[in-house]
């Protein structure tokens, strides 16, 4: 029997409030025919246990009579009938659970109780931090900010891997190299292990996240095999840190267990000529430094607001207004339970872009990679995992640009980060 992504018994006794938990994310199904297929592979499950008990029972008779007994040959004769009848309902039992584990496997996680119903539209801000910056000047967008100060090469970024990339240079790249120096710093100060995963991932680390199989074509695929990509570029660092304890029983006391990772995030979705998408705000690749707690469930909600709170005040330390959003059902990932946005103020698209989501999967993600913890009384039970980008750099460095530019043009660099870049403001740089 493979993963069950939701509590099947809660499935079996609570149809309707599966079913309308999940209407909250568009997806309509009617659990009648799920149901029908699992009394009927249970019930499959229950007939070859016999069987097999069965044919023990038989083959020890045997063992205990003489081979030319005739009724050693009689009962060889009923032991052969069995098998043929074992051997059809096995391969019976097999088809059912691949069409159950299928249906399972398609299905997303359950909304919170607090979430909004429907998709962006209905996502709320929850509040708002600082004040958005009042320019007495022309203020530039982001891109010619970044040109004009040598800091970003998206021609040369083109040139070297396509549209959807760029070329971080001179004080851009001691920018982006600050920002993830600040950011690793401080989580490994708050106590998160800091991880190096690798970059390329099996299928069953996308199993496991939630990514496969029904987004396996958002990844990009480096070797195919029958049920998806057997290797694939990680898309986030959560893919891997979610694996790290796959088909491990953590004892009790050892959560949460709390890990930061580092990596270059590889994306299939890319930018385009949408002033909104420009620059650096959407590409193949991109940094991205994340947390990750593996976590006993009922100290899920707790961990949850540590993490929002840690990836807020990162962005509060580096001087940028924001906001903080819940996400609504339908714009919550499959794999999520909750996600909580924060959004940084973009002056030159008058809007917001979120830097970090902040999610608890609760128990679906362990469920997936077997992935439990011991009370120290009672039965192993699975644990719950979050995760929170502690930041997403290539949405944050136009964000500085714009909110920290200057009258004369330079950008100011925030007190956090000047002793990495050995500057308090970045001026323009020579043509190169």
């Amino acid at each position: 029997m493979g993963p069950e992504m939701l509590d099947i018994t809660v499935i079996r006794e609570h149809p309707q409030r599966i079913e309308r938990a999940l209407a909250k994310r568009a997806v309509h199904i009617d659990l009648t025919a799920f149901l029908a297929l699992d009394e009927n592979y249970r019930h499959g499950t229950t007939e070859v246990e016999t069987l097999r008990a069965e044919r023990k029972q038989i083959s020890r008779e045997i063992a205990r009579l003489n081979p030319a007994d005739p009724a050693a040959v009689a009962k060889r004769t009923e032991a052969t009938e069995l098998g043929t009848r074992l051997a059809a309902l096995e391969e019976q039992l097999t088809a059912l659970a691949a069409e159950r584990q299928a249906f399972l496997d398609q299905l997303p996680n359950l909304p919170d109780e607090d979430v909004p119903t429907g998709g962006k539209g209905q996502n709320q801000v929850v509040r708002e931090h600082g004040a958005r910056p009042d320019f007495d000047f022309e203020p530039q967008n982001h891109v010619d900010l970044a040109r004009r100060l040598g800091l970003i090469d998206y021609e040369r970024g083109v040139k070297l891997g396509g549209t959807g990339n760029w070329v971080y240079r001179g004080n851009g790249a001691l920018l982006e190299w600050a920002l993830l120096n600040f950011f690793i710093e401080t989580h490994v100060q708050d106590g998160y292990e800091l991880i190096l995963p690798p970059h390329l991932l099996t299928y069953q680390a996308g199993y496991t996240a939630g990514q496969f199989p029904k987004f396996a074509e958002d990844v990009f695929a480096l070797e195919q095999g029958p049920a998806g990509p057997q290797r694939f570029l990680l898309p986030t660092s959560e893919t891997a840190l979610v694996n790290l304890h796959r088909d491990e029983v953590l004892a009790e006391a050892e959560l949460p267990r709390k890990y930061v990772a580092y990596s270059p995030c590889y994306r299939r979705e890319a930018g385009s000529y949408r002033a909104a998408d420009r620059g650096t705000l959407r590409g193949h690749q991109f940094n991205k430094v994340e947390m990750f707690q593996f976590a006993h469930p009922d100290h899920s909600d707790a961990a949850h607001e540590e993490l929002l709170t840690k990836a807020a005040d990162l962005v509060e330390a580096l001087g940028l207004h924001h906001r903080i959003t819940r996400l609504a059902a339908e714009d919550t990932s499959a794999s999520m339970a909750k996600t909580f946005d924060i959004e940084v103020w973009l002056p030159s698209i008058d809007g917001y872009v979120e830097v970090s989501s902040v999610s608890n999967a609760r128990d679906y993600q362990a469920r997936r990679g077997n992935i439990r913890y011991r009370p120290a009384a009672g039965k192993a039970a699975y644990v719950h995992t979050l995760n929170g980008s502690g930041l997403a750099t290539s949405r944050l460095v136009p964000a500085l640009l714009e909110q920290h530019q200057q009258p004369d043009g330079t950008v100011t660099v925030p007190a956090v980060l000047q002793r990495w870049l050995g500057c308090k403001s970045l001026t323009p740089a020579a043509p190169r």
